[in-house]
């Protein structure tokens, strides 16, 4: 709860001084004035802000608590990545804008004096908006992250705390601190923060469907790192950086951080001090405002200074009196102060109920999630669409399916429901039997009473849970598969050796070739064949000597050597190195311990690792042969597909009849490339509408795979 309370708390510090620094120099600059009659208007102004900001944080909360899981999503990954763009954007004109914000409100503010008290009013109120709705949108945004509510509240409640505690100290000069300081530190944690949040919101976009690549991971040490764990938790809740992470995540995550860090470091430009002409052009009230004593005008230098007076001065001296003008008699106070604070919440309240639940939505049922009281609260039923509010009451994570107890179809689930959360679970029901399935983390399952409903109405297609032992079959068909075709691949590098040790290096290209194809028929992808992948198939990619380091071998290192020109002298070594290597893989590829879970990942990565590397010929090192390696892996896929085809079969059979057409679709694509004397065309080589072609079949190709990892997850429901 610490961790996931952190990021708040110095959202809520930061954002709550900011604001409290605005408002300590708006009322400042009134009392030095002798303008204590027009304090009300200036907190009138202050508490629209405040009306507005929370109101916008409950349409934030609510409007996403009535949308359908994928859409929840949605929601949530656009608005991590507004928030992060705002909160970047604040960083920013804060480290530019602190040492004249002093000057500028009190320029607005002594132009507002002399108007009515509306204008003073909005005066006051665009000063505090822009505060509240950032620190609204990006508390949201660091909740949704932490998927729990009491951390985060607990963290910007006292962040908020304590920024009002050091805003009247400084108000009334009992403390005095380096803002100029504070202001850079916490900006350069934010943006570490905010970094966490791009990686969340790209990776809610992934789950919600509308990116891709969502089992594309550039790590998964979910098996190795409890992400239950104190450290686990810590790193999670501060730096959002997880046991498991997609490639897309990682991407946003360093490609935000680097720039943003490496211009927020760098030595701001200081900020040009006003001519005396600049001076004379401005209104009458704004040159009155700057009128005050030199002490109390801040200017870039002193901001910049590491003093405490330097940084405290735009609180302690503000402008003096302005010219009194007549003013117009002026509304009611109670009727402003109404309309300020209510607009903004009666508008909230038409949102929120617009955005609810549909009519034909039946009313939600709070159902309480543990070991001790799975399902309770779970009530009578009827067909058509329920949302459920799940909440855990227990005191680990759970999760949590809803499902028919006869064939532990699931309707609809919810992975690692945390302590004292609540979260919505939408479900189309028809007629029949269900029952809430609780699995808390590390204890038994637990089920619910049944509930039997009747009626007309189609439910929602079920999926029927995998266990552990379901995949145990196919995995030994593939494993039986690759020890067949292993030995056939010793035979083909066998050959090729004995080509290079000869010095036919034109045979020792054609036998490249068919051993290198044999290899990729195999369904060698991430890390399928453990570190004897990087030895036999590894690219030159990140080694420091890239295509020369010694640490090239395998398949294209040989394949570099071939295509330029190497002597067979120089080429022996490495066929030798790759046909022991094959021999060492041939040997360890028994005891290799594979996860079966990893199969039906494995019909989707394969392909995936073809349109990285082979489609856009990064995997070429001389031969051109790109796109026949294609050829390879989709045959890869096939056999992978093949051993698990009755469980997808069982379970969505329109979409293995889409999954076989686009399978179809792109080997007449692949095998066009291919010239009646056998060779292929470089991919390079390829007109664009060809290339264009091929990417798109295999794009369309691995968003109908992409199904196969959720229909083949393996479920805690049985």
């Amino acid at each position: 709860m610490l961790s996931d309370a952190f990021p708040s708390f110095l959202i809520g510090l930061r954002e709550g001084l900011e604001a409290g620094l605005v408002v300590s120099i708006l009322l400042a600059a009134l009392i030095k004035a002798g303008r204590r009659d027009r304090v009300g208007p200036v907190w009138l102004g202050i508490a629209a802000a405040a009306a507005l900001s929370l109101s916008f944080a409950a349409v934030l909360t609510f409007t996403s608590a009535h949308l359908p899981p994928k859409a929840q999503d949605v929601f949530g990954g656009v608005l991590s990545l507004l928030a992060v763009g705002f909160v970047t954007t604040m960083v920013f004109w804060m480290r530019r804008a602190s040492a004249s914000m002093s000057g500028d409100l009190k320029a607005k503010l002594a132009a507002a004096l002399g108007s009515s008290t509306g204008v003073l009013v909005f005066t006051a109120f665009a000063a505090v908006a822009r505060e509240g709705l950032e620190t609204s949108l990006f508390l949201w945004t660091t909740a949704q992250t932490a998927h729990e509510k009491s951390g985060p509240a607990i963290g910007a409640v006292f962040g908020i705390a304590v920024a009002t505690l050091l805003c009247w100290g400084l108000y009334h000069r009992a403390l005095k601190l380096n803002l100029t300081r504070f202001f850079k530190v916490t900006g350069l944690v934010l943006v570490v923060i905010a970094a966490g949040v791009v990686a969340y919101g790209l990776q809610d976009l992934q789950e919600s469907g509308v990116v891709g690549g969502f089992t594309s991971y550039a790590w998964d040490l979910s098996a190795h790192l409890d992400p239950n764990a104190w450290y686990s938790t810590l790193v999670a809740g501060t730096l959002n950086i997880t046991p498991k992470m997609t490639w897309l995540s990682v991407a946003g995550y360093v490609l935000y951080l680097a720039p943003v860090l490496f211009f927020y470091l760098r030595p701001a430009i200081a900020a040009q001090p006003k001519t005396q002409s600049q001076s004379q052009s401005q209104p009458q009230g704004s040159q009155t405002a700057e009128a005050a004593p030199p002490a109390a005008r801040p200017t870039a230098a002193s901001a910049d200074t590491p003093t405490a007076s330097a940084s405290t001065s735009a609180i302690a001296e503000p402008a003096p009196a302005p010219a009194r003008t007549p003013a117009r008699k002026p509304a009611p106070r109670w009727a402003m102060g109404t309309a300020v604070v209510a607009v903004p919440a009666v508008a909230a309240v038409a949102v929120i109920a617009a955005v609810g639940p549909t009519s034909s939505s039946k009313a939600d049922q709070t159902v309480e999630v543990s070991a001790a009281s799975c399902g309770k609260g779970f009530g009578d039923l009827a067909t058509g669409e329920h949302v459920f509010q799940m909440k855990n009451t227990g005191d680990v994570p759970a999760e949590v399916y809803l499902l028919d107890p006869s064939t532990s179809a699931v309707y609809g689930e919810i992975e690692g429901l945390a302590p004292g959360t609540t979260r919505p679970l939408t479900a189309t029901l028809g007629a029949g039997t269900y029952a809430w399935r609780c699995v808390p983390n590390g204890k038994g399952a637990v089920t619910s009473e049944v509930k039997h409903v009747s009626g007309s109405g189609t439910p929602k297609t079920a999926v029927v849970p995998i266990a552990e032992q379901d995949l145990d079959g196919p995995l030994d068909q593939y494993k039986s598969y690759v020890t067949d075709h292993l030995n056939e691949l010793a035979g083909y590098t066998a050959k090729l050796k004995q080509d290079v040790d000869s010095g036919d290096l034109a045979a020792a290209k054609a036998d490249w070739l068919t051993a290198h194809l044999a290899y990729n028929r195999l369904g060698a992808a991430y890390g399928t064949f453990s570190s004897w992948d990087g030895k036999i198939d590894g690219r030159a990619d990140g080694l420091p000597d890239k295509e020369q380091d010694k640490d090239f071998t395998g398949f294209h290192r040989l394949e570099y050597g071939l295509w330029h020109g190497e002597p067979a002298s120089a080429l022996a070594p490495i066929a030798d190195q790759l046909d022991a290597d094959v021999h060492g893989l041939i040997g360890e590829w028994p005891k290799q311990d594979f996860d079966p879970a990893d199969l039906p990942l494995r019909a989707h990565e394969i392909l995936e690792n073809a349109l990285q590397f082979q489609l856009t010929g990064d995997a070429d090192y001389g031969s051109g042969s790109t796109l026949a390696t294609a050829e390879a892996n989709l045959a890869g896929t096939r056999v992978v597909l093949n051993v698990i085809r009755p469980l997808v079969q069982a379970r969505d059979p329109q979409g293995l009849a889409r999954i076989d057409s686009w399978l179809d679709r792109f080997g007449t694509v692949v095998a066009a490339a291919k010239q009646p004397d056998g060779s292929w065309t470089p991919v390079d080589e390829l007109p664009t509408a060809d290339r264009q072609k091929l990417n798109g079949t295999l794009g369309e190709l691995l968003e109908q795979l992409s199904v196969v990892p959720d229909l083949l997850e393996i479920r805690k429901a049985t």
